[in-house]
Parts: C-alpha cells; structure tokens; sequence
C-alpha cells in the first residue's frame, strides 16, 4: 500500500463515509486476563464514542511508510491450508460474528503480545464500496467497481489517569480527581487484508508500530508467520555497517558526503510520489559504483550486503539519511550542518592534526553573537575557524 491508498483507507473513518459493520473487543489486563468484552453492531455506539474510535482507527494508519507502517507478505507456507493468512481470512468471512474464532484471536494476541501492563484489544469488521476512477481521477461514486472486505486491529495501552485537582461544578468545590483507567492512542496494529492498486490483495497485510524501534518481531512471526522487517534504525546502522566494511581503510569523509547528497537527491526527486524510495540490494550497489567506490571494493558486496543487511531486505531511503541536516561527530564535538551547505566544510591537516575547517560568520554562543579576534588575524585564516578535535 502507497500514501494514497492509505489516506483513502483512512478517509472511510468518518460518520459521513463509515463502512464499520461491527465492532469487537478485549480488555485484557496486566496478569494476561481477559477483564471483559465487547460485541456489537459500530453505528449502534454514541456519536462521542464513534468519534474516539475513529481516532484511534486513523492512528493505525498513521506515520511514515517503511517506518511506522510496513506492508508485509505472506510467506506461501502460510498461505496453505492452517496457516496464519487461512485463519485472518476466516475471521474476515466470520463478518466477526463468530465468537470461537474471535476467542482464538484475542488467545494469540493475549499469548504473544509483550506488554506487561493493561490492554485493550480492538478489532473491527468493514465493507468499503470502492468507487470507480473517471480519466481524470475523479470518483464516480454511482460506479462501484469492487467491494474491499477487510479488518482493523488497534491494541491500545490502557492507563490510569494522572492524580491531580479538578474543579467539581456541581459542589462548586475544589477536589482530589477520581482517576481513571484511560484507552490511549494504539501501540500496534494492522489491516488486512492490503488495498493495493485500490483492490484487495489477500496476500499481504499493512502492519503498524508506533515505535519505529520496537517491532515486537515475536509477535509479528507468531500472529501472521512473517518475518519482521528491520527497523528504520537497524537499517540505518545496517547501512552505516555496509559503507565501512565496503570502503575499509577508504572510508573517506568526501566519499560518505557524496553517498549521502545522492540518497537525498533520489528523495527529493521523488518526494510527491506516493510510496517512499526503496532500495535494493543492486540498487545500494549502483550508488556506490556512482560515488566513485573502486570495483575491487565491490568484489564482496554482495556478501557484505547479505550479513548486515539480510539476503532480501530493501532498505527506505528515509531511514538511513537524514535529509535535514547532516551530522559529524567526533568524541568531544557535534556539529550539524544544512545538507544544502555542506560544501562548507572542509577537512585539512592542520599543524600534522585531521581537522575540519569551517567558515565562522554571525556566530552565535549559547545565543549570544560573537565576534572572531581581530588584529594580525586579518587574513584568510582569520575567516575560518578549525574544529581542532581529531575526526579520525
């Protein structure tokens, strides 16, 4: 699924557009115990709570592709007969009506779900009438083409709420506030099946974090038999890890600029398409071989490639550059710089010292503008300042 398919999705979670035919959930406590459930028809709930839950639906469909959300396939052993895509499909069919099914699910979650406090699981059934598409993409709504039948899961944290005062209106009084245990925005979730090419595809599913860093691989391989893909950080240390042993002693600062300004380029080239720049392993290796990396650095890419980053893992050009700003680091020093001003730094061996050199105007301490001394230092040098920390 791209930006636009998404965004669709997500439009549908509105009183206007609604396909929700029912709603079910779990509350499960901090001990694993299912504390109570609920089943029923979503348009018979109160507008106040219709309105949260759509909050928390477009939240699950909410952050960056190839970071908080990641479309995943099934491997074809799960797509036989018993296997995890079989078992998303029945509950699909089941219209969530059948109540032995929903127990087995809410049991896997309950089993595999590393959460050691309350949860509420969330989990909704809807029909989208997919409108067609005139020549020039405008919706035909009295032009249905395709029903997409799908399902949505939130597992939401459950908290209680902050102790603190509250004005009470009706004894018009200053008093200690009840606390309550409060649902908040999910933490994972997922939609399946995928809304590709505004069709179903039951052969993938759209999977969602909200912390980019923790994947909850276990539980991702446990409920849907896939295999967690690598984090946005894992694929930028993965990335980092493949430049170094690739260039080895040649791990110059020049050639990792020029890695990184192309990485940024391909981004903002393509920065109005709907789905991120990905790229392959043959695709990483051809901008090497554009950045100037030797061939004979290259005989054991593949290899390199395969122990860092996995033999089939593409990687989000988002997660391993970072496009507004560029970061040097030495042990004592940071300095972030405009991608678009990079050229600004130099590096130079200054009195036998590796430094980098950078131009000093309207410089600013901790806010407050300074001046560089004046007298003999009145020549070039004098307009430079050198971050005398060793960079290598």
């Amino acid at each position: 699924m791209n930006k636009k398919e998404i965004s669709e999705i997500k439009k549908q979670f509105t009183p206007a557009n609604c396909a929700i035919t029912r709603i079910c959930g779990c509350y499960v406590d901090g001990e694993k115990n299912k504390k109570t459930e609920i089943k029923e028809a979503f348009l018979s709930l109160s507008e106040e709570e219709m309105f949260k839950y759509f909050d928390i639906f477009k939240k699950t469909l909410s952050g960056t592709l190839g970071k908080n959300l990641m479309n995943m396939e099934f491997p074809l052993e799960q797509e036989a007969p018993g296997g995890t895509q079989e078992f998303l499909m029945q509950l699909r069919a089941s219209k969530l009506t059948d109540d032995e099914l929903l127990e087995r699910f809410y049991d896997k979650i309950i089993e595999n779900y590393d959460y050691p406090e309350n949860y509420y699981i969330i989990l909704i059934h809807a029909v989208y009438d997919i409108p067609g598409k005139a020549s020039d993409g405008t919706e035909m709504f009295d032009a249905s083409e395709e029903i997409y039948d799908h399902i949505l899961c939130s597992i939401c944290p459950v908290k209680l709420s902050k102790a603190g005062l509250c004005y009470n209106a009706e004894t018009n009084n200053i008093e200690d506030r009840i606390r309550d245990w409060i649902v908040e925005m999910p933490d994972v979730g997922f939609l399946f099946p995928q809304f590709n090419d505004r069709s179903t595809d039951i052969h993938g599913m759209l999977y969602y974090s909200k912390n980019a860093e923790q994947l909850h691989g276990a539980f991702i391989d446990e409920l849907f038999g896939c295999s967690a893909p690598l984090s946005a950080g894992g694929q930028r240390d993965s990335f980092n890890a493949l430049v170094e042993e690739t260039l080895g002693d040649d791990c110059q600062y020049d050639t990792v600029i020029n890695i990184h300004e192309k990485l940024n380029e391909l981004i903002e080239a393509q920065k109005d398409e709907p789905d991120p720049v990905v790229l392959t392993k043959s695709e990483v290796k051809r901008l090497f071989e554009e950045c100037g990396v030797e061939d004979e650095k290259l005989e054991t890419f593949d290899e390199q490639y395969e122990m860092t980053a996995g033999e089939k893992s593409a990687l989000v050009a988002s997660n391993i550059t970072n496009t507004r700003k560029f970061e040097i680091k030495t042990p004592d020093v940071v300095i972030h710089v405009d991608p678009e001003r990079v050229d600004l730094v130099e590096t130079r061996i200054i009195d036998g010292r590796k430094c980098l050199v950078i131009p000093m105007e309207d410089v600013e301490v901790n806010g407050i503008r300074v001046r560089m001394s004046g007298g003999a230092e009145t020549d070039t040098a004098s307009r430079e300042a050198a971050v005398t920390e060793e960079f290598i």
